[in-house]
């Protein structure tokens, strides 16, 4: 090809209405006047015409203007020949090329002649190095682009193994042509490996009967290695590669088979058939992460989702699923059912998938209708509902979906798990972690950080979650670090930083709570709904006493321990612990039996003196008038608990 704009060195225009310059030695090219025919011009169209050419060397000063030149509109001074740029053999400006369609026997007329720049249009090199130019049966001289024939061989040639992936020449690139080379020495080491695997090792055995008789053991442990090693250089190879190299591999190793037991290994490997599992195995493991977390071409990922069971993230069901358009998980289609079905290890890449890219929203609806054939692995998945839900920022459906009809995750939750969600509940924050088990949100190194959009709970509807989880989950209802957590949040005034203690409510307001909180506690203990008039006094006193009312409701059925850390809690309202006290006075011998486990505290842990000290030395001094008794603890439980007291610290309490 020539390269036309090369051409000509320096122009003179002077005028618009003349359009060519006659001289007796030099090179005239007529060009169009119109400035837009010069974009589409060519050698080849009447727009350019090289009319005389004159020697490379020869330069401006050679050239002598007559005065007519000087008055025409477009004069070329200086010019040389345009050089042929790099092309393929059909279009060589030199020879001529006679097209056929699929003539391979022979040349055809002039096409095996090339100039220096000819390049054969099936290798994709120089004619000079194409070793089957003019070969009869192959005969590359003839091809050409307009051929279906010829483009199939280019394309057979160029792509290799690649074209049964239906990978299109456009699509190659470096890492493609690297993963075909690979590919194309494994197959044939593995051909070497497996060979040798067939023709055995022969053993000498000491048998009775068989002294020194030569037996064949067939061993494939060797043949696995290396099906394996290859495995792991495909994961380090860009996606499209690494799959090709993946899909490859198996397409080799699915044809051996066992040719006998293997006699003597210790290594399941050794029998081919258990090691063409495990390797499929990792191949349709490793494809089917890839098809979910990478983003292939379309006409590559087509070729993959049905022999992998995959759906495209561009399914029509599960795209409307994931949209919020269908919450059932099931789509007819002209009459034919479609249930979002997919296999456990899919659901979980998904899971992966979605949360790197905080879709939490789409993560839910997925979740709540995808059906899956392996629940040992997709009911932790399902378990981590609430807290996706807590990150797409609506902490009411979290809390919500805690309490379904059926297995409530609720009664699943840890004593861990449990403190975690009540500080993402009343701080709006949550651990930046990508989880796939509940137990991984426990991590104590995740760093904590705000939820978007999230506003934290309303204290009332956090105390509600609280008690409603520690009524259907005993683990958390036994377990002190559960109340402690709970307690030191209504123990404080709410949106007070300044103030940590809450003013004591007056009498009547305690005698009546008595009631309210029994009420609310075990008419329906699964479902707890606090009455509005209750909080419109003394809003944060109420929800302590409801908070105190339930631990005295745990500690009267059971045990609790231990004890001392969560009495602590009422450090700064000595008030609620009087209360407390009322509330355990009901059952005497359970009082008793409270109490002496607290005395068994203190004796053990090094400053469990001190800490309940504190509450004895402030109690007397919010210590109720005697006609007061009745509301906050009847003297025969004062007395009783300073009975059991007053012997081990030097504070004297006054009743």
């Amino acid at each position: 090809m020539f390269d036309c704009r090369g051409a000509i060195s320096l122009i003179t225009s002077r005028r618009s209405d003349s359009l060519c310059f006659m001289g007796n030695a030099e090179e005239i090219i007529i060009l169009s006047d119109d400035d837009d025919d010069y974009l589409e011009m060519s050698c080849t169209e009447a727009s350019v015409i090289i009319v005389e050419t004159v020697e490379e060397k020869k330069t401006m000063k050679d050239h002598v203007l007559s005065s007519g030149a000087l008055e025409e509109d477009l004069v070329v001074t200086y010019s040389r020949r345009a050089e042929v740029l790099p092309h393929a053999r059909y279009d060589c400006p030199i020879h001529p090329f006679t097209a056929t369609d699929c003539e391979v026997g022979a040349p055809v007329a002039d096409n095996q002649l090339f100039c220096d720049q000819c390049f054969c249009y099936i290798c994709d090199k120089l004619v000079s190095t194409c070793t089957v130019w003019t070969h009869s049966s192959v005969c590359h001289c003839n091809s050409h682009k307009r051929s279906d024939f010829w483009n199939n061989q280019r394309s057979c040639t160029l792509l290799g193994g690649l074209k049964t992936f239906n990978i299109t020449l456009s699509e190659m690139d470096a890492h493609l042509r690297h993963a075909e080379s690979m590919l194309q020495s494994f197959k044939q080491e593995l051909s070497m490996k497996y060979l040798a695997y067939l023709k055995g090792t022969v053993l000498t055995t000491h048998s009775p009967g068989l002294e020194n008789q030569p037996l064949l053991n067939y061993d494939y442990t060797n043949v696995y290695e290396f099906v394996w090693s290859f495995l792991d250089q495909a994961d380090k190879q860009d996606d499209r590669a690494a799959a090709v190299m993946r899909l490859g591999a198996a397409e080799e190793f699915v044809k051996h088979f066992q040719c006998a037991r293997c006699l003597v290994s210790q290594s399941p490997m050794g029998y081919a058939n258990e090691a063409k599992v495990v390797l499929l195995r990792r191949v349709v493991a490793s494809l089917q992460r890839q098809l979910v977390m990478s983003n292939f071409v379309p006409e590559f990922s087509q070729s993959l989702k049905n022999s992998l069971c995959v759906r495209l993230w561009d399914d029509i069901l599960l795209g409307s699923v994931l949209k919020g358009q269908n919450v059932t998980g099931i789509r007819k289609d002209k009459g034919k059912k479609d249930v979002l079905m997919e296999q456990g290890s899919i659901v979980g890449l998904r899971t992966e998938l979605l949360q790197r890219q905080q879709r939490y929203r789409e993560l839910c609806r997925y979740l709540r209708v995808v059906q899956t054939d392996d629940p040992k692995l997709f009911q932790p998945l399902q378990s981590l509902l609430p807290f996706f839900t807590c990150l797409s920022g609506d902490f009411t459906l979290a809390c919500n979906s805690f309490f379904p009809l059926v297995n409530p995750p609720a009664a699943l939750l840890t004593p861990e798990l449990f403190n975690v969600y009540l500080r993402v509940f009343e701080t709006a924050t949550a651990p930046q972690l990508l989880v796939a088990q509940p137990s991984e949100l426990c991590c104590t190194k995740a760093t904590w950080e705000p939820i978007k959009d999230a506003v934290p709970l309303k204290r009332a509807e956090l105390v509600r979650f609280a008690l409603r989880v520690q009524t259907c989950c005993p683990a958390v209802s036994a377990d002190s670090s559960c109340w402690i957590q709970l307690l030191s949040v209504v123990n404080k005034p709410f949106c007070s930083t300044s103030s940590t203690a809450l003013s004591p409510p007056d009498p009547h307001f305690l005698l009546q709570a008595k009631d309210v909180t029994n009420s609310i506690l075990t008419q329906q203990p699964t479902n707890i709904q606090i009455p509005r008039f209750f909080l419109e006094v003394y809003p944060d006193q109420a929800l302590l006493l409801l908070v105190t009312r339930a631990l005295a409701l745990k500690i009267l059925s059971a045990s609790l321990t231990p004890a001392l850390p969560v009495l602590s809690c009422f450090k700064e309202n000595v008030w609620a612990l009087w209360w407390l006290w009322d509330s355990l006075s009901i059952n005497r011998e359970r009082l008793n039996s409270f109490l002496e486990a607290v005395s068994q505290e203190v004796t053990i842990t090094a400053d469990g003196g001190n800490s309940l000290a504190e509450l004895l030395t402030v109690l007397p001094a919010v210590s109720p008038p005697p006609d007061l008794d009745h509301t906050y603890c009847s003297i025969a439980a004062v007395n009783f608990y300073i009975a059991q007291f007053n012997n081990q610290w030097p504070y004297q309490l006054s009743s």
